[in-house]
């Protein structure tokens, strides 16, 4: 199912894009989105890379405080979704390696 669709979600895709620093990216974070809706998104990449590290998830519950039903989401996300997840935390792997290395 395409989710992202019309003017709105390909103005939301840009912004994010014309992102530059990570100070600029908390700020439109934000502005754009509540409290809560930020602390659900970043328990999700966390969940996220913990299921890529293999982990159990109770361990996952336990560290994060993300329900079953979210982990579980976010699981069928990481095996059948669109592919984000891993794209993203790939690429933040690849950058801490460099970072370590370079």
């Amino acid at each position: 199912m395409e989710v992202f669709h019309g003017e709105g979600a390909d103005l939301l895709v840009r912004a994010i894009l014309a992102l530059e620093t990570p100070a600029e990216c908390r700020a439109f974070l934000e502005d754009l989105m509540t409290g809560k809706e930020i602390q659900d998104c970043s328990q999700r990449i966390l969940v996220a890379k913990m299921l890529g590290q293999k982990q159990v998830y109770n361990a996952i519950a336990a560290a994060t405080g993300a329900s079953t039903a979210t982990i579980s989401r976010v699981n069928r996300c990481c095996s059948y979704g669109a592919g984000g997840y891993q794209l993203v935390l790939d690429r933040l792997a690849k950058s801490k390696e460099q970072e370590e290395h370079g």
